[in-house]
């Protein structure tokens, strides 16, 4: 350990700092209101803050519900103050955001409520603390539940947080938040480009705009007639190690982007194999929208449709941009089985839609996915930014760089 520096429950600090629990820096740690049923959200009235509102750091208040007033009035003394922080009990357990001016009197349903004592912990600061990797690690040891994993209010009061004098509280607070409003902008203008996505999409894969030069007539067809899902299986316990195979998890929701991938072994279940412009699409919980265009040839989980378009009738861009539509996941998403839903071939292949010519097909894809690529950018962006601050935390809540 390096001069001048301690170690403590909450890791090595600095020797200035001082270590408390968050129960002692709070004036109250309550829950939100537990009880409002569906009946009392309305298109207007209190705002109702949920779990899924809580970003790492910021208020997300593009899903806002509303409370009825008069229901409201019996929380009264659950009411938010600007300054309270919220943090999420399920979803993203622990994930904390400070409540900004503007939410003052609104509700929160099941969520934590912490009411920093101001006079000794800046409330921008202690929320960066609890988002921080030493703040969630310590909720993944207090986690409790089966298989959906909350945190409590007990949990939350037993927090050790360090405490560096008020002067750098704020200047580390103002150092993060100065990262959160990049986040946030990033993140509106993801939302932004994602819904002009979709609001292209529902005009060119319908029809409803043409682009310049596209003639000829679209047809009816029924997806079954463009794409077959390919039969070719193998055993890896037979044919030995498969380099590059795919499994659900590697399949981002509802982006078309691979996260990763794995190798079989001898232990692997059957799998299916792929080939370069295959579209991949995850029949297990359609509604996840996994998919992915192959750029490379492969095996993958039975669990995956692999796709092959019917070359003279649709491109392989079209076809991929046609999975990704609300109409297709919704055909997909009529499944059997209750525990384990899975799409159901025969439901699928008599999906219909329109399909234009191959030519505007091509050109159709190409705008598509230009949009998609720019999107990927943005994502990129974001991860970059998220862990140029992930960094920046790690180095400034434990004292290690200090702010004078």
């Amino acid at each position: 350990m390096k001069p001048g520096y301690k170690q403590t429950e909450a890791g090595v600090i600095p020797e200035e700092w001082e270590v408390k629990s968050l129960a002692s820096l709070a004036e109250r740690i309550m829950v939100g209101i537990a009880s409002a049923a569906t009946h009392a959200y309305r298109a207007k009235g209190v705002p109702m803050l949920r779990n899924q509102n809580i970003k790492s750091g910021y208020l997300d208040d593009g899903d806002l519900l509303f409370v009825d007033p008069e229901y409201e009035k019996t929380f009264r003394n659950k009411r938010l103050r600007g300054g309270d922080l919220l943090t999420a009990r399920t979803g993203y357990p622990g994930t904390t955001c400070v409540v900004p001016s503007g939410y003052e009197s609104a509700q929160s349903f099941t969520t934590l409520i912490t009411r920093p004592n101001t006079t000794e912990i800046d409330s921008s600061f202690l929320c960066h603390y609890i988002n921080s990797e030493e703040g969630q690690r310590f909720f993944e040891q207090g986690q409790i539940g089966g298989a959906q994993k909350n945190v409590n209010a007990g949990t939350l009061r037993k927090m050790p947080v360090p405490i560096p004098p008020p002067p750098e509280q704020r200047a580390i607070a103002e150092a993060l938040s100065d990262v959160d409003v990049l986040l946030g902008a990033v993140d509106r203008l993801i939302t932004k480009k994602r819904d002009l996505k979709q609001a292209a999409m529902q005009q060119l894969l319908t029809g409803q705009t043409r682009l310049p030069g596209s003639h000829g007539k679209w047809e009816v067809k029924r997806f079954g007639e463009v794409a077959l899902p390919r039969r070719e299986r193998i055993d890896p316990r037979r044919v030995g190690v498969q380099d590059f195979c795919i499994e659900l998890e590697h399949i981002a929701s509802a982006s078309g982007e691979l996260l990763g991938s794995t190798t079989t072994g001898d232990q692997s279940s059957l799998k299916s194999v792929f080939h370069p412009g295959d579209v991949l699409f995850g029949r297990l919980r359609a509604y996840l929208r996994k998919y992915w265009l192959a750029t490379r040839a492969g095996v993958c989980s039975t669990e995956v449709w692999v796709l092959a378009p019917k070359d003279r009738l649709v491109t392989t861009g079209f076809l991929f941009q046609l999975v990704k539509t609300d109409e297709f996941v919704e055909a997909a998403s009529n499944s059997y089985g209750t525990h384990m839903p899975r799409s159901d071939w025969n439901i699928v292949k008599s999906y219909e839609f329109d399909l234009p010519p191959l030519g505007e097909q091509t050109a159709i894809a190409g705008v598509l996915g230009e949009m998609d690529a720019e999107m990927a950018g943005l994502a990129q962006r974001r991860e970059k930014t998220h862990a140029l601050k992930q960094a920046m935390m790690q180095e400034l809540l434990t004292g290690r760089t200090r702010l004078v």
